[in-house]
């Protein structure tokens, strides 16, 4: 049973600068144990979170020592709980664990139980961020027409959502069209310090998104879990985990001119990844800090997930204090803020002498030694120097297949389609660029990079270079403060004249939002074996991930973005090769249209406001038209509808009983597939589009959907009977059992007959057979995702 914390003693009030007080809080200072001044920043939340939910029963006073004690109990690999201040969803993932709530209220009203007890007990931010689809893209219409087709596709979903935030207490859903979910936490949701009921504590927050980390380079702990973990922490549970180890990354030096926060954080992620960080917290410091804005940090904490860390985190500074000043927090709040990380020994002041922090291992970079680069073709740390670009490209296109090789043989390399586009002769190459994106959250809260790309567009208009009409370009913002500066600062027209007009606010082609190509496009790839090429802002280009037809996925700048698509290939060296022609005739190279970093940070300067910020952000919360007309039950409990091809009531509650069912043994089982490695959450259930040959399309048929309406399987995720369908169905996976063959099928044992996973996995089932999956190192690496653990459960 649960008792008084033994730690009440050290619960101190913190004082107002103008006199007054702020609230009490636990004061780490307190405790007297030298121990503590040597802590990572980033464990110091962990000892805070576990002081303050200290009962003896969930969190006891010894998992407070295991954390004090950090320096020897961590090479130990002990566990701890934690207890994170709030929860934080997006669409793809909120939807099925709002099904997942409304089912245990269904399960508790049948038990006896008070159903309306199922209440998140910390705050819950849901974001619907993950629904836009480059349906239309090239116009200056596109945000209202990508959104009246995401309400048409979506609108059940939505609806469901919008229930739930009634429904249940302490959940706060920010309508579509608000922007990308790791944006918004950044500009709007993300505290930094709590003030509850008067007890003032550190944000801390698990997302059921990856790139929850983003929140990282505000000084906020925050890293994505799968949605089984995020709604045991939203009930009140701590989450069991593994006290990590710290990777002490220094940072000195400054960039170089015309050198971006992307080349920076591809970088990171590549000597990251080689260090070895799985599982490992990474935490930031150093003269080169001060180098760095937030948006840079934020830039680099992001991609936590592909360098493979648990997060890579940035203790609050004076930057971290600038920039919530920028974007609308109060003075009040920003002092609050300041007051209580200072008194708790949580702020990092560089103008005072440093208390050497002791880290499990060392990292060094100078950031004078980064250079532009891109990663690819199929992984997000295959980073590729910009100058060594054409001859990797060649190099892909030789090797046998893998993450580096597309194995084309030397007399096709050179092909040459001819197709009409719209009536215009046509022609496409091996790396022809037929998707040029800005977007993701990893680049689109990054206002230098952003407006880098608008200066880049411009430089190239009045040189009189064009994209070609059949690359399929896009601008989606992580939120309306970027249609805000680019406005402000005149540069937006130009985009537009490269076809890069906004489409709409949230995650697009990073996520497999990438809507059709044009159907002559398409049929010259599929018809002539094309490597066809997509360059995206992004920080997934795994296999199938960004569009079906892109087998060459590179990440890369939002200005790369856009150079990529005015040359009209990856296959091209920057440094001795044209772009283009101008409207002289003269010949356009790189450096042509590159902005200086001055040039980049003036535009900054005198375009980001924080007036943009309070006005996008008052708006948020009072939604938009199509929003505020759904109409939903006011019920408590969700009423099911047997027809839905969105929200269905899955199987996982039917048979809940007070208390769990044991292990079972497996016994005779068949292999279902046989994996190598890096088999990731994209293959094991894929967020893109649903191939209209596959089991999820032959159901949605069988119910009458058309195939335009399919949407994705990221939408559909409310529907246990699709993701069933859809696990292991990308496109480009690869099973042994095939000897070669690349696509989501499989041999039926006994009977050698080829069917798709899921129709075999049935039919095993339906013959009362167990089944096995065999797969190598790094299985399930990639998103968070819980339907990669729901889904092969359905199958075997």
């Amino acid at each position: 049973m649960a008792s008084s914390n033994p730690f009440a003693s050290i619960l101190k009030t913190l004082e107002k600068p103008g006199g007054g007080e702020f609230g009490k809080y636990y004061s780490l200072p307190a405790l007297g144990d030298p121990r503590i001044d040597r802590l990572p920043y980033s464990i110091r939340i962990l000892l805070e979170s576990a002081i303050r939910n200290c009962d003896e029963f969930q969190v006891k006073a010894k998992d407070v020592e295991k954390i004090i004690d950090w320096e020897n109990s961590s090479p130990k690999q002990v566990e701890i709980p934690f207890k994170p201040a709030r929860v934080l969803l997006q669409d793809f993932t909120g939807v099925p664990a709002v099904v997942d709530l409304a089912c245990m209220r269904d399960a508790m009203n049948k038990l006896g139980g008070d159903s309306n007890k199922i209440n998140p007990l910390v705050p819950v931010d849901l974001v619907i961020d993950h629904s836009v689809q480059v349906d239309v893209a090239g116009s200056e219409n596109a945000v209202q027409a990508n959104m009246e087709l995401e309400f048409q596709r979506n609108k059940e979903r939505f609806g469901f959502l919008k229930w739930g935030s009634n429904a249940f207490h302490n959940m706060l859903v920010v309508p579509p069209g608000s922007g990308i979910v790791h944006q918004v936490n950044l500009e709007y949701l993300g505290r930094v310090v709590f003030n509850t009921e008067g007890i003032l504590y550190p944000d801390s927050v698990v997302g059921t998104d990856s790139h929850t980390t983003m929140i990282d380079g505000l000084g906020v702990a925050g890293w994505g879990v799968g949605g089984i973990e995020a709604e045991a922490a939203m009930l009140g549970q701590p989450m069991s985990m593994v006290l990590p180890g710290v990777v002490g990354f220094k940072l000195s030096g400054k960039l170089r001119d015309g050198v971006t926060a992307t080349d920076l954080v591809l970088t990171v992620t590549q000597m990251l990844r080689k260090h070895g960080v799985v599982g490992k917290f990474v935490e930031f410091y150093g003269e080169g800090m001060g180098e760095l804005s937030l948006a840079d940090r934020a830039t680099i904490a992001n991609m936590s997930p592909e360098y493979g860390a648990t997060m890579g985190f940035f203790p609050v500074d004076h930057i971290t204090l600038q920039y919530l000043k920028l974007t609308g927090r109060s003075d009040e709040t920003v002092s609050m803020i300041e007051s209580y990380l200072r008194a708790n020994n949580m702020f990092v002041d560089y103008s005072q002498p440093q208390v050497e922090k002791v880290y499990s291992s060392y990292l060094e970079l100078n950031l004078k030694d980064v250079e532009p680069c891109v990663s690819g073709p199929k992984r997000p740390h295959d980073r590729v120097p910009l100058k060594e670009m054409k001859a990797d490209w060649h190099s892909c296109l030789d090797n046998k297949v893998g993450f580096k090789g597309f194995a084309i043989p030397k007399e096709s390399q050179s092909k040459v389609v001819e197709f009409s586009h719209h009536g215009t002769p046509a022609q496409l190459r091996h790396g022809d660029v037929v998707i040029a994106a800005i977007t993701s959250c990893t680049n689109t809260s990054n206002p230098s990079v952003m407006l880098g790309a608008a200066l880049v567009a411009k430089k190239a208009c009045e040189l009189g270079l064009e994209v070609k009409p059949w690359i399929k370009t896009s601008l989606a913002p992580g939120s309306g403060v970027v249609t805000k500066y680019l406005e402000k600062s005149g540069l937006q027209k130009y985009l537009n004249q490269l076809g890069f007009h906004i489409v709409g606010y949230g995650c697009t082609t990073c996520i497999g939002n990438s809507g059709d190509l044009n159907e002559s496009v398409a049929s010259a790839i599929s018809e002539n074996d094309i490597v066809a090429a997509a360059v995206l802002s992004g920080n997934r280009n795994f296999e199938g991930r960004v569009h079906p037809l892109t087998r060459a996925n590179y990440l890369a700048s939002p200005p790369l973005v856009v150079a990529y698509a005015l040359a009209g290939t990856v296959d091209i060296d920057f440094e001795k090769e044209p772009i283009g022609v101008g409207k002289d005739g003269k010949q356009i190279f790189f450096r042509d249209i590159w902005p200086s970093t001055e040039e980049v940070a003036n535009v900054v300067q005198s375009s980001v406001l924080p007036a943009m910020f309070k006005a996008t952000y008052e708006a948020i919360t009072q939604g938009n038209p199509m929003w505020n007309q759904l109409s939903v039950p006011s019920s408590t409990l969700y009423t099911w509808d047997p027809k839905s091809t969105y929200i269905h009531d899955p199987p996982y509650f039917k048979t809940m009983t007070m208390s769990p069912p044991g292990p079972h043994g497996v016994k005779d089982a068949y292999c279902l597939l046989n994996f190598g490695d890096s088999i990731t959450t994209d293959h094991i259930s894929p967020a893109g589009s649903i191939h209209k040959d596959s089991p999820a399309a032959r159901y949605l048929m069988e119910r009458g959907v058309d195939r335009r309406d399919f949407n994705s399987y990221g939408s559909r995720r409310g529907n246990d009977e699709i993701m069933a369908r859809g696990t292991f169905a990308n496109i480009r996976i690869v099973n042994k059992l095939l000897k070669g063959e690349v696509g989501p099928k499989t041999l039926h044992s006994p009977s050698g007959e080829k069917l798709s996973v899921f129709d075999a996995a049935m039919r095993h089932k339906s013959e009362g057979q167990d089944t096995i999956i065999l797969a190598g190192a790094e299985y399930g690496s990639g998103s968070s995702r819980d339907w990669a653990a729901k889904g092969p459960m359905l199958l075997v």
